[in-house]
């Protein structure tokens, strides 16, 4: 794997039918997706949650989940998409802001469970295991469209980066921090945390709100410390204030906001939240 990260040069496109193409960072995507439902379905057969709830609310996650990254990546680089307005649309290229997608999930679960009878922090700690999956798998799209590199290093992992990718200071430089890799681990790491946290629920019988309250702030908190992290060693252009990435400050306010909702106090309810009237 090292060997190969550090020799192989990516190409964004993963085949070609004439004028069609098909980008390894739309594959990455997809597969991602299916990850995180094939999770998501799992999970929910032990909370007697049916396999068609989960695939009504994937269909409704999946394009407003896309939507909602897009217009928060718009957002934050607006200055550039102000001068380039068509290239809102070509998603293809990269730029989907996964605190976007996060709040988008959201608003999409709390409209899902007015119609169900689903507990609206059940049916989200039942989501972000899966959600965790797909950031893990979709980080490969970025390395194949080689957006989403590190500083310069001489570590045996470096990757390298063709010379239309590389920041300009950066010209003369070899080899680069595979920030993508890092995050894609971190993402797998925090997947094993909250699935183990699943798992000690439905064991010990502790399907009470506070518990998945408790889990959907771990997923929040945990990756916005991974995402923090790794805002240090990427060069891609950013804005700053006080001296941090705006992503970073995004990550401060998510980890602030998370306290503040487990900080609310714990909501005493039972077993069986949901489940679903068979």
């Amino acid at each position: 794997m090292i060997d190969f990260l550090h020799t192989f040069h990516p190409d964004p496109i993963l085949v070609s039918f004439g004028p069609i193409q098909i980008y390894w960072y739309g594959f990455f995507i997809v597969l991602g997706i299916l990850a995180a439902i094939a999770v998501a379905v799992q999970l929910g057969k032990y909370y007697g949650i049916f396999k068609d709830e989960i695939l009504d609310l994937s269909f409704f996650l999946v394009i407003f989940g896309i939507i909602g990254a897009r217009l928060f990546h718009v957002f934050i680089e607006w200055q550039y998409y102000l001068k380039s307005p068509l290239e809102i649309f070509k998603v293809w290229q990269g730029g989907l802001a996964i605190h976007g997608g996060i709040i988008a999930g959201l608003v999409v679960i709390y409209w899902f469970i007015q119609k169900k009878k689903i507990n609206f922090w059940q049916l989200s700690a039942i989501i972000v295991p899966g959600l965790a999956i797909g950031q893990a798998i979709g980080r490969w799209g970025n390395y194949f469209n080689q957006e989403l590199f590190g500083k310069p290093t001489n570590l045996a992992w470096g990757i390298p980066i063709d010379m239309i990718n590389r920041p300009f200071q950066y010209m003369t430089k070899n080899y680069f921090h595979p920030a993508f890799l890092y995050e894609s681990l971190g993402d797998l790491v925090i997947f094993g945390i909250l699935v183990c946290t699943h798992w000690l629920i439905i064991k010990k019988g502790r399907q009470k709100t506070f518990n998945f309250k408790f889990l959907v702030a771990g997923y929040l908190v945990l990756y916005s410390i991974l995402r923090f992290l790794t805002e240090f060693i990427r060069i891609d252009q950013a804005y700053y204030s006080f001296g941090l990435r705006h992503e970073q400050i995004i990550s401060i306010a998510v980890i602030v906001l998370a306290g503040l909702v487990l900080a609310a106090g714990r909501t005493k309810t039972g077993k069986g939240l949901t489940p679903l009237e068979k």
